[in-house]
């Protein structure tokens, strides 16, 4: 066997290996999104296998971004993903390509697929501003007064509340939609949400 292909037989342990940790060691036992671990391993190894057989032509490069952009615009197109998930999909991305373009193995290559791993793993880790939430509330009230409304949230929610948006107000039937972020007291870092009634129409 050539060293070449040994080189590349070691991008792909590589990259199987980074993928794995960043998958099933990362991402499902913090959220526990199965459809989501189809998808960031085929992309990843699509893409790793694009990038490969297009990093022998003299356009691999280009071909190979091009084909990022491409894969990263047709999946935020769909409104299931959140923006926790979208950082795990360009992370899946870039190490495909970190590990398929390269025509050996380089200490570089390693470091940078590491350093992905790295980031989503500390930037999304659970005891980061644990306390901070984030909420999409319909309320069964039509609040005007943003004070009041302000108010009726913190005892709603449990926290003290440092941004809101209403997104609208139906004054006909009496109800409000509000983005709010918040943060929880210590005394209810067990969560309030499951004592919240279903028409408040809770989501993360």
């Amino acid at each position: 066997m050539s060293t070449t292909a040994l080189h590349q037989l070691a991008l792909v342990a590589a990259d199987l290996v980074a993928i794995s940790v960043l998958t099933f060691g990362v991402y499902f036992p913090r959220h526990h999104r199965r459809d989501l671990v189809t998808s960031f391993l085929g992309v990843n190894v699509g893409v790793l296998a694009v990038a490969m057989t297009l990093s022998s032509t003299s356009v691999g490069i280009g071909l190979g971004m091009g084909l990022f952009g491409v894969l990263s615009i047709i999946r935020l197109r769909s409104y299931e993903i959140a923006q926790h998930e979208i950082a795990y999909y360009f992370s899946a991305l870039a190490i495909g390509l970190l590990n398929g373009l390269p025509h050996s193995v380089s200490v570089l290559t390693g470091c940078l697929t590491l350093l992905i791993v790295a980031a989503l793993y500390f930037g999304d880790h659970p005891r980061l501003y644990p306390r901070h939430r984030q909420r999409s509330l319909r309320l069964d009230s039509a609040h005007t007064d943003e004070d009041a409304l302000r108010a009726h949230l913190e005892v709603l929610l449990g926290g003290r509340v440092v941004n809101l948006s209403v997104k609208g107000i139906d004054l006909v039937n009496d109800t409000t939609q509000v983005e709010v972020r918040y943060v929880v007291s210590d005394g209810m870092r067990a969560s309030k949400d499951a004592d919240l009634p279903l028409e408040q129409g809770v989501r993360a």
